[in-house]
């Protein structure tokens, strides 16, 4: 039997990584774990704060392979996302980016672009 892969351990060395560069959730990513929390993605496990290679994930489906990623409106750094999301391709994931505006004033809409996305892959 396998094991379930959003529930598998994660190793010492990057339990330890993501402790040191953890942070308090912002609004955004509050409501954006309200969102994911949601009936409709029940039968879908979400992880927060995932240490991937040198990265912290904002959200991750590993089921789905799923990278959700929140931008704040101060976001500057589109070469080394791109570079992340590289690597994450790399592994068989997909990346969605979302503005914390968007998932504030706009979460109906954000939950149903992931439905549909959960849904295409």
């Amino acid at each position: 039997m396998t094991q379930d892969p959003s529930h598998r351990p994660i190793p010492k060395p990057l339990r330890l990584f993501a402790k040191n560069m953890r942070h308090e959730p912002t609004d955004a990513e509050a409501a954006m774990w309200r969102l994911l929390r949601d009936r409709r993605l029940s039968t879908f496990k979400f992880r927060r704060q995932v240490p991937f290679k040198n990265y912290i994930l904002d959200f991750v489906c590993f089921e789905k392979r799923l990278v959700i990623e929140i931008d704040g409106s101060q976001h500057a750094e589109s070469q080394r996302d791109a570079v992340r999301d590289a690597a994450l391709s790399a592994e068989g994931f997909a990346v969605e980016r979302y503005w914390n505006n968007d998932v504030l004033q706009q979460s109906a809409s954000v939950l149903e672009d992931i439905l549909a996305k959960l849904a295409g892959r």
